[in-house]
C-alpha cells in the first residue's frame, strides 16, 4: 500500500485538517463528505464544484477504493452478492445485499476468513488470513450501494468483536449523520459469544443490536459444532448479555442454527427455553444452508416449525429466519473467499 490514506476511514477532523494543510476553504470538508457518501463517487475527478489544482492534491493525499470487484452473482430473490479481491488481489472477502419490500440489508464481513472454526460454517473452512482495516469494512457498504442501504448487519465473513476497534470505528462512520447516516437500532453485530468483548461492547456510546451465535442449548454440544465454545460457558456469555441489556436497554437476539438431527429435537427446544428465561432476548431460527463437503442436513419444514412452536408455547418471543440467496451460496454460513474460474 502507498502512503495514501483511505479516505472511508476519514472523520470530519481529519478531513479538516487535510483541507486546512492544503489551503481549501473550509466549506470544503463538507463538500467533500457530501462527495464520497451522499453521492457515492469514486474519484476526485468528479467533484466538480472543488477546483481541478484542489482535486488534483487531494488525490495525492487520499484514495477511496482498496477492493476489486471479482464477481457479483444475483440470486433468483435478488439478493445480491459481491466477492471483493484486496490491494493486490491475494485476500478476498464476500458481502451480500439482501433486499426485501422494506429493507435493503448490507451483511458486511470483518475478517478475511474467519477463527472461530464453526463446523458447519464455510466462512471458516480456509482459516483466518487477517482482519479487515476501517475502509475496507465501509467499502463494502458502499460497494453494495451505500445510498439505499437500511439496515447493516455484521454476519459475514470473521468474528467482528475479535477485530473490536475497526468494527465500533466502522460503526462510527456508517451512523454518522455525514457518513451512511444508519440508526443503531438497524445496526447488529453478531458474535459467537466474547463475553469480554460483549462487556466492552456495552460501553460502546453507539447501542446496536447484539446477536448471539448460540446454536446449541448446552455446552456439551456446543463444543461440538463451536470450537472456541471451549472458552466460555453459555452461563458466562449469557451474563456478558444480560450485562448488555442493562447498559443498552437493547433486547438481545439469539440466533439458533437448526441442524437435522444434531440440535433440531424437542428435547434441545426445551433446554433453550430454560435459557431464554434468563435474559431478556428474542430468538431467530434458521434452517441450515448446505456447504459443499460439509456433511450436516436441512432439516424438513415441519420439524422447524415443531421447534419454534415449543418456544411460543413457552412465551419465548422467536422467528423463523427466511433463507435468502441460496441458490449463489450468499445464505447464512455459506460465504467464502474462493472463486471458481472457469473455461470453455
Amino acid at each position: 500500500m502507498s502512503s495514501k490514506q483511505h479516505a472511508l476511514e476519514q472523520f470530519p477532523r481529519d478531513i479538516e485538517a487535510i483541507v486546512a494543510e492544503l489551503g481549501m476553504p473550509q466549506f470544503a470538508t463538507k463538500q467533500i463528505l457530501s462527495w464520497i457518501y451522499e453521492k457515492g463517487i469514486d474519484n476526485f475527478d468528479a467533484m466538480t464544484n472543488i477546483s481541478k489544482h484542489h482535486r488534483e492534491l487531494l488525490a495525492e493525499r487520499l484514495f477511496f477504493r482498496r477492493s476489486k470487484k471479482i464477481i457479483e452473482n444475483v440470486a433468483s430473490d435478488k439478493t445480491r452478492k459481491i466477492l471483493l479481491a484486496w490491494d493486490e488481489g491475494s485476500k478476498k472477502t464476500e458481502t451480500v445485499m439482501i433486499p426485501t419490500d422494506k429493507r435493503r440489508t448490507a451483511c458486511v464481513s470483518s475478517q478475511v476468513g474467519c477463527p472461530v472454526g464453526c463446523t458447519f460454517c464455510a466462512s471458516g473452512l480456509d482459516g483466518l488470513e487477517g482482519n479487515l482495516d476501517v475502509g475496507q469494512i465501509v467499502e463494502q457498504v458502499i460497494a453494495l450501494g451505500a445510498e439505499s442501504i437500511t439496515n447493516i448487519v455484521f454476519m459475514g465473513m470473521g468474528e467482528p468483536l475479535a477485530n473490536y476497534n475497526a468494527v465500533t470505528r466502522a460503526i462510527r462512520i456508517l451512523n454518522a449523520p455525514w457518513g451512511c447516516s444508519i440508526g443503531a437500532r438497524k445496526i447488529t453485530v453478531s458474535t459467537v459469544g466474547l463475553p469480554a468483548a460483549i462487556e466492552r461492547l456495552a460501553t460502546f456510546d453507539i447501542p446496536v443490536t447484539l446477536a448471539l451465535s448460540l446454536h446449541a442449548p448446552n455446552d456439551e454440544l456446543r463444543k461440538q459444532l463451536i470450537p472456541w465454545a471451549e472458552f466460555a460457558t453459555i452461563e458466562d456469555i449469557l451474563k456478558a448479555c444480560g450485562k448488555y441489556f442493562a447498559a443498552t436497554g437493547r433486547e438481545i437476539t439469539l440466533e439458533y442454527l437448526l441442524l437435522s438431527g444434531v440440535n433440531d429435537r424437542i428435547s434441545e427446544a426445551k433446554e433453550l427455553v430454560d435459557l431464554c428465561k434468563t435474559l431478556r432476548c428474542n430468538v431467530n431460527l434458521i434452517r441450515y444452508n448446505e456447504v459443499e463437503s460439509i456433511a450436516y442436513k436441512r432439516p424438513q419444514a415441519s420439524q422447524v416449525r415443531r421447534f419454534q412452536e415449543t418456544l411460543q408455547n413457552a412465551g419465548v418471543n422467536v422467528h423463523i429466519r427466511a433463507s435468502r440467496g441460496r441458490d449463489i451460496d450468499a445464505a447464512c454460513g455459506q460465504l467464502r473467499r474462493r472463486y471458481q474460474v472457469t473455461t470453455s
